[in-house]
């Protein structure tokens, strides 16, 4: 019994510390796409395409850093999995989801409106 106890509470601190790593990556992809951002907009301030380059390059970022986000409530569920806290990462999951999805399409959008401006500019 005390061998279950002791891998339960195991699993627990690991469950933990995957939670709070998935976090760091999340907030690290929206500071690396915060530089990316800043570096496009200070050096890139001419180009006529700069924002859409912006909005390609953070727009990426951003959806990563909710991947990780969403790795880090199903990790908090494990460790909990009251009826409470299923239906908040079932409500997590549902707007977390809605937002990639926006966020992929607009993605997707600028994307082909960059490829169309270069190919007028060749």
């Amino acid at each position: 019994m005390s061998d279950i106890i002791f891998y339960k509470q195991f699993m627990t601190h690991g469950v933990i510390f995957l939670q709070f790593v998935t976090e760091t990556m999340s907030v690290l992809c929206i500071v690396i796409g915060l530089l990316w951002a800043s570096y496009i907009l200070i050096f890139c301030y001419r180009n006529p395409y700069g924002s859409i380059r912006i909005r390609l390059g953070l727009g990426g970022w951003l959806a990563v850093a909710l991947e990780f986000q969403l790795a880090s409530d199903i990790l908090a569920t494990t460790i909990s999995p009251t009826i409470d806290e299923l239906i908040k990462l079932a409500i997590i999951t549902v707007i977390r989801t809605v937002l990639n999805f926006f966020l992929s399409k607009e993605l997707e959008a600028q994307s082909k409106t960059e490829k169309v401006a270069e190919d007028k500019t060749s």
